[in-house]
């Protein structure tokens, strides 16, 4: 993997939605200099957080090679959305456009970048999420959300999307929901068996939730349940944050574990750039270095 360049970022870059009821707002972060045909991850956050979270991930992406666009998704703390909002109760579907959108513009946001413009590679496009955004970053994978009668809802999968990083992707629902989750968030029903597509699985061992009745192997299911190429990266020890991948100094981090952060920032990059054909040795080595590691461990599938 070369050295990391300097990076430039631009916040916010507004893309009109005039549906969604709020413009959306999007930080753009790629290397300053360097190579062309830079792959491209879209980063869908978790509850509350926005375009500025994430850097720890965001940023390493970005000085290692890529170009990172960070949608601000209508659930923001920073939007102050009511409860009562009628766009509340669709803000699931919601996030599945966002990430679609900025897709769909990545020449517009590449332009407000200072020397990006041209240099992306439309070819290779992955997302990624945490939390919320792993299961919204999955709709595009090809995963689906049953309804009430167990039955697939809309295939929203995006074929221009070739990869996928899933960071604690919350589990099946059903019966194992808790009252609340199951009252409060129907959505979080997910059918794994059409997500086809090359992804990597993160779940900590220590992760236990209170939206469901099971252990921390709920977070494991978007690996176990689908079908195709995949990995299943469990790190021990962490919780919901994985160490703190969320913010540098995030105060929702339990766990803080910069060895577990650099290990998944390591990680992630080599199998994004593997899972996106730019090169496949990084990722071997990395799954190899992880024999017998007190941080974690590495398996696949397909």
């Amino acid at each position: 993997m070369s050295d990391p360049t300097p990076v430039i970022s631009v916040r916010p870059v507004v893309l009109p939605a005039p549906e969604r009821g709020t413009d959306l707002h999007v930080r753009v972060s790629a290397p300053a200099t360097g190579t062309d045909r830079l792959p491209v991850v879209v980063l869908s956050h978790g509850f509350g957080q926005s375009m500025d979270g994430y850097a720890p991930l965001a940023d390493h992406w970005a000085a290692s090679g890529f170009a990172v666009v960070q949608p601000t998704h209508l659930d923001s703390r920073r939007l102050g959305l009511a409860p009562d909002d009628p766009r509340t109760p669709e803000i699931w579907r919601i996030r599945v456009d966002d990430l679609g959108r900025a897709i769909d513009h990545l020449d517009v946001l590449a332009a407000a970048v200072p020397g990006l413009a041209g240099r992306i590679d439309h070819d290779r496009v992955a997302v990624a999420g945490h939390s919320w955004g792993a299961q919204t970053a999955g709709t595009l994978l090809g995963a689906r959300v049953l309804d009430a009668d167990d039955v697939p809802g809309e295939d929203m999968a995006d074929p221009r999307v070739g990869a996928g990083v899933l960071l604690a992707a919350a589990g099946l629902g059903g019966d194992t929901l808790a009252p609340f989750a199951a009252e409060h968030f129907p959505f979080m029903n997910p059918d794994f068996s059409t997500m086809a597509a090359p992804t990597l699985v993160v779940a900590g061992d220590d992760d236990h939730s209170q939206l469901s009745s099971r252990g921390p192997d709920w977070w494991t299911d978007a690996y176990h349940l689908s079908p195709g190429r995949k990995s299943l990266l469990t790190l021990f020890g962490a919780h919901h944050s994985l160490g703190g991948v969320a913010g540098y100094g995030a105060a929702e981090t339990t766990d803080e574990s910069p060895e577990r952060v650099a290990l998944l920032q390591r990680l992630t990059t080599a199998y994004l750039r593997d899972a996106l054909g730019v090169e496949s040795e990084s990722w071997k080595r990395e799954d190899a270095g992880l024999e017998g590691s007190a941080l974690g461990r590495v398996e696949s599938k397909g």
